[in-house]
């Protein structure tokens, strides 16, 4: 149906997220809406609008939020910008996998530091083994990120729902076009509850 724009209670962008995780935001008492989308939910008693802009009840301070990046599925291939760590091609997701640069059975644990992004041959070939056992090198060391890469949000302004603009600032001509939408890539967050650990 589409996304939602979240704000910290003082109007600064934090993060998008599903239009379910819109709602359920919403039915926990923690947003308010500001703005609301075209698209509605039905339900036996309620047709509800789908938030387009929510504002947090409760001021989140960036500080904080700049220490923690998610260690998750999606979070990694951010970091390691969907490029297989072995081999260094750029892949789609759907040909990409999680390994364990020191596997379980070896003792790895399941860190930033020990997980990578890999495609599915090398991630074959390399097995159960470290990369040292299976002749293999990583292109970079893996470490936990303190953000994720601007890239990891890159909205044009064609795109951009027209209700978010004013709080993202993006009018044609202004700084914040579509090659530098904000200031600082730690003010959004692309991650969504539903993409657990894997």
């Amino acid at each position: 149906m589409s996304h939602a724009l979240v704000l910290n209670a003082s109007f600064e962008p934090l993060h998008i997220v599903t239009w379910q995780r819109a709602m359920q935001l919403l039915f926990q008492g923690k947003v308010e809406v500001i703005e609301e989308s075209d698209h509605e939910v039905h339900t036996v008693r309620l047709t509800i609008r789908v938030p387009a802009v929510l504002r947090l009840l409760s001021y989140v301070p960036l500080t904080r939020k700049k220490q923690i990046v998610r260690f998750s599925r999606a979070n990694i291939f951010i970091r390691d910008r969907n490029a297989c760590q072995y081999c260094g091609k750029v892949f789609p997701k759907s040909h990409l996998t999680l390994d364990h640069v020191v596997p379980i059975v070896q003792g790895g644990p399941k860190s930033w530091e020990n997980i990578v992004t890999a495609c599915k041959p090398c991630n074959q070939k390399k097995g159960g083994r470290t990369p040292t056992q299976a002749g293999m090198s990583l292109v970079r060391k893996p470490k936990q990120p303190r953000w994720l890469p601007a890239t990891s949000f890159r909205m044009g302004v064609s795109i951009t729902p027209e209700r978010w603009k004013i709080y993202l600032k993006l009018e044609r001509g202004s700084a914040y076009g579509p090659d530098n939408p904000l200031d600082d890539p730690t003010d959004i967050d692309l991650s969504d509850p539903s993409d657990g650990d894997r």
